[in-house]
């Protein structure tokens, strides 16, 4: 099967044809938008996810959607407070809807507190605007309150960081400690070579006047060799005495099974030298303990000595104020002062989710002492003295231990502060598959072990090689020591970072991420109050889970386990492919529909997280498999199948849209090529029977999870004008008419796609051929988006035709297409197909089917238990709840299914 037949190149040319007559729908850049709707028009509310407002972040930017035709591309907008008060605003569109008008904006703001108003009108200005300047030797961003001096090459990314003529801090970079050999035995010697962040490229993504953006990008150096890429921006809003840095790693080192030597990452880091230009006693130190509170100490302490310097002396010395001269002291201090210790050197390490330790020395080569400890730290800390000082802060710290905070030499004129994203006092980082195979060498074999571990394994296929991780760090320039209010302001705006939002309200009636396939939690009935409360239940079961379980790590925050194991009450988290999730089924989509409805914190918080984890940890942004994500298993990377839909965009896309995050912005626009990923490797390719070659010109892909996950990609890029937003409108117009011209639409199950055109080619003959997995990756969503986008009657046709058959008996599938669709699964999941149709063709009997399959089939049910029973020792390893009955294929299926059969059939709900 190497060459498409040349009947099928003159039907490919018919539906290009199709295609270009649809192109019409969703215009170009310069389409001409419709009237502004008056609805589309009001003003929107703009609250905080959690309270405070803004609180001592540097700033905030959130995105906001519109319905089709509301504003025109270049409509700009104001933001009032509480009080009428004009706010600063910058604002950038993110997307556009078909006739140009703009489908999703930004906003970001660097003031304001409570509840703001975003309405159409001239943005207010900045007192004090957030300017670039990159003509000299360094790109220098100005807040108006701070300058950062942000290196163009070298190892020194930011030169300095200054707040009026003061020097807070300098010589900005990254380390890497890599350590060559692991060992494995209790003997051996441990070594270790230091690499430092080398720039390759800066770029200015924004700037100004209330947001600019930096991009940095580079790899780790050392002599010859630079390895382990890094991309990280830095984000500044103006009057900001703060800056936002997210941090980003793709792994590119070789780590083998069974062999002790490789790129073992012993210690990954940010580090900052920062003046010390204050009289030791008026140094102070600061380290966040559990919740808000703080270590607080000075590098020479004269408090507790056996001679008192005078009680209003300590105490400003506790508060971090400069003390009077010594001379005012008692003088039996002054005169001693020599005396008492200088402490230098501070370490803050969480090498796990429960616990951390501080320990500080007065001098590299003295020994260490134990200052406290606790369960979990802030990831805050600051160095400085009362006439300025840095602090610093690691978002999710103990959720991705191993973490640690270091000071060193605070006692000389150059303290340094490294912040940790992997703990140099923990074990190196070990991501060798984790067993060897068992021989499994022919597909055969490799089967038989997918029947009894669930694991699909493939020799060579279990690499951590391309896969990345984000982190978010903030850094604030201080002009004296701050008090404990503000310190605790810092360390909050670390723990959870200032979030705007809008209201579920506007999210609703905008229509986008598949119109009406979402509403408000409504207990209006107690039939749809029951599926409240179950879809409550699932929620806070997996958020108690993640705590339970100590579903923590660098590595594993942010997803969750797959399958349960009730004999041993522990999920599978050691059986091949039923451990980690990694998106299977669409936990994600479910988690995000979940918050657009309702606008809850916890929900978004949890979502956030798994959408940082899926999009970089199961995905592959490097090497033969890049843009493919990773199957269910023991570890994220260890399953051989390599498929679109675990890296499918629109898991990403939500993040990106609610947040205009820029990162998560990168990730889908690098999956827009992920088409040609299927030249090397077929997933299908230890199942066919037929031979099959992938031939550039004749891809087999799916019309299920490859194409969902392919157009999904195709179809963000188009929206948003991205680099190749007229070949990805190509893609989505051309494969829609394809489908939709094949004998039996989305039930042939698959077409031979043409890399170079990006068509389809039709199938002389009709095949049957449904997998119960096709529709459960986002395709529903998908092609209601589309359908609502995109006019082709028929590709709306092909899409209502499977909605309308899947659920149907196999005497309907036969006379509709000759024979019955074999064994399926997944009922429950596939009635919200049934709710689609349903209002899409007004047929009364699919709206009955999509209550009764979403009752009466498999999946929850309304005689599941809906409780938990409590697990405690020694049956358990820890207290808690266990519900052995869920499992994450049926609640996400049960989620999606509950949240769009309410949304769109909720009065035709059954007695």
């Amino acid at each position: 099967m190497s060459r498409i037949p040349r009947r099928s190149l003159l039907k490919a040319a018919a539906v290009a044809g199709a295609a270009a007559r649809f192109s019409w729908a969703l215009g170009s850049r310069d389409a001409e938008a419709a009237p502004a709707a008056a609805a589309g028009a009001d003003p929107v509310t703009l609250d905080w996810l959690e309270d405070g407002g803004l609180g001592a972040a540097p700033g905030a930017t959130v995105g906001v959607p519109w319905p089709m035709g509301a504003h025109q591309a270049d409509q700009s907008f104001a933001v009032t407070d509480a009080d009428g008060g004009h706010v600063p605003v910058q604002t950038w569109p993110l997307a556009y809807w078909p006739d140009g008008s703009l489908k999703w904006t930004a906003h970001a703001v660097a003031t304001g507190t409570g509840k703001l108003t975003l309405t159409t009108g001239t943005p207010a200005e900045p007192a004090r605007k957030v300017t670039v300047d990159s003509g000299g030797g360094t790109i220098d961003v100005s807040t108006g309150v701070i300058t950062a001096k942000i290196g163009k090459n070298g190892t020194t990314l930011i030169k300095s960081v200054t707040r009026g003529s003061t020097e807070i801090a300098r010589n900005g970079r990254l380390v890497l400690l890599r350590q060559p050999e692991i060992e494995d035995e209790d003997q051996g010697t441990v070594r270790t070579e230091r690499f430092d962040g080398a720039v390759s490229a800066v770029t200015v993504e924004q700037d100004g006047p209330v947001r600019a953006v930096v991009r940095v990008d580079g790899k780790h150096r050392k002599g010859d060799r630079e390895w382990l890429p890094f991309s990280l921006r830095l984000y500044f809003y103006a009057g900001s005495d703060s800056f936002r840095m997210v941090h980003t790693i793709t792994y590119d080192g070789k780590q083998e099974p069974g062999k002790a030597s490789g790129d073992f990452i012993r210690g990954l880091g940010v580090r900052f030298t920062v003046p010390m230009r204050d009289a030791a006693y008026d140094r102070h130190i600061r380290l966040g303990g559990e919740g808000t509170g703080l270590l607080r100490e000075a590098v020479q302490g004269i408090t507790g000595l056996r001679r008192d310097p005078g009680a209003a002396v300590q105490a400003a010395q506790y508060e971090g104020k400069k003390l009077p001269d010594p001379a005012t002291w008692d003088q039996r201090v002054t005169t001693r002062l020599g005396y008492i210790p200088h402490w230098g050197d501070y370490t803050l390490a969480q090498l796990s989710a429960d616990g951390f330790t501080v320990r500080k020395r007065t001098k590299k080569g003295h020994g260490w002492i134990t200052a406290g400890g606790g369960r979990r730290a802030s990831g805050f800390g600051y160095v400085g003295g009362a006439s300025g000082g840095l602090s610093f802060g690691l978002r999710d710290f103990w959720e991705k231990f191993p973490a640690q905070l270091d000071i060193r030499d605070a006692h000389t004129d150059r303290a340094t502060v490294t912040l940790w994203l992997w703990s140099p006092e923990a074990q190196p980082m070990d991501l060798r598959f984790y067993h060897d195979g068992m021989g499994q060498d022919a597909y055969a074999e490799q089967l038989e072990g997918l029947n009894i571990t669930y694991e699909d394994y493939e020799p060579g296929f279990g690499t951590p090689y391309g896969i990345a991780r984000t982190s978010e760090l903030l850094f604030w320039a201080n002009d004296s020591t701050p008090t404990a209010d503000t310190l605790a302001r810092q360390a909050e705006a670390v723990r959870v970072l200032p979030q705007l939002a809008a209201p579920p309200q506007q999210l609703i009636k905008a229509e986008v991420f598949g119109p009406g396939l979402y509403s408000e939690p409504d207990r209006s009935t107690p039939a749809k109050a029951r599926i409240e409360d179950h879809l409550d239940f699932l929620f806070t079961y997996y958020k108690d889970q993640v705590e339970m379980r100590r579903w923590y790590g660098f590595w594993d925050y942010g997803d969750i386990m797959h399958t349960y194991d009730s004999a041993r009450h522990v999920w599978r988290y050691d059986i091949g492919g039923y451990a980690w999730d990694n998106s299977e089924l669409s936990p994600d989509l479910w988690l995000w529909y979940a918050y657009l409805r309702s606008g809850r914190s916890d929900i978004f918080r949890f979502a956030e997280a798994m959408t940082r984890h899926t999009g970089e940890v199961d995905v592959y942004h490097l090497g033969t498999w890049a843009g493919l994500g990773t199957r269910h298993g023991v570890q994220h990377f260890a399953d051989s199948a390599k498929q679109q839909r675990i890296a499918n965009t629109t898991y990403r896309r939500f993040y990106y849209f609610l947040t205009a995050d820029e990162r998560v912005g990168d990730l889908m626009h690098a999956n827009v090529d992920s088409d040609e990923t299927f030249l090397a490797l077929d997933p299908q390719r230890k199942v066919r029977t037929d031979p099959y070659t992938p031939d550039r010109h004749a891809l087999s892909i799916g019309f299920g999870t490859d194409w969902s996950g392919l157009v999904s990609a195709w179809l963000t890029e188009w929206e948003r004008k991205g680099p190749k937003w007229e070949k990805a409108r190509a893609r989505v117009l051309s494969t829609m008419a394809g489908i939709a011209a094949q004998p039996n639409g989305f039930v042939q199950g698959s077409g031979l796609y043409d890399l170079d055109t990006g068509e389809f080619a039709v199938a002389d003959k009709p095949a049957v051929s449904v997998s119960h997995l096709s529709a459960v990756f986002g395709l529903n969503e998908l092609c209601a988006e589309l359908i609502h986008l995109v006019d082709m009657p028929k590709f709306k046709e092909a899409y209502l035709d499977y909605c309308r058959y899947f659920n149907a008996t196999k005497a309907e599938q036969a006379a509709r297409y000759g024979t019955g669709f074999g064994t399926l699964l997944l009922f429950q999941g596939h009635s919200r197909l049934d709710a689609y149709a349903a209002v899409q063709t007004g047929d009364p009997a699919l709206a009955k089917r999509a209550w009764a399959k979403f009752y009466n089939s498999d999946g929850y049910t309304e005689s599941s238990p809906w409780k938990t029973e409590r697990l405690t020792g020694p049956a358990g390893l820890v207290e808690g709840g266990e519900a052995a009955w869920v499992s994450t294929n049926d609640t996400a299926l049960y989620g999606l299914a509950a949240i769009e059969n309410l949304a769109l059939l909720g009065d035709r709900m059954p007695a």
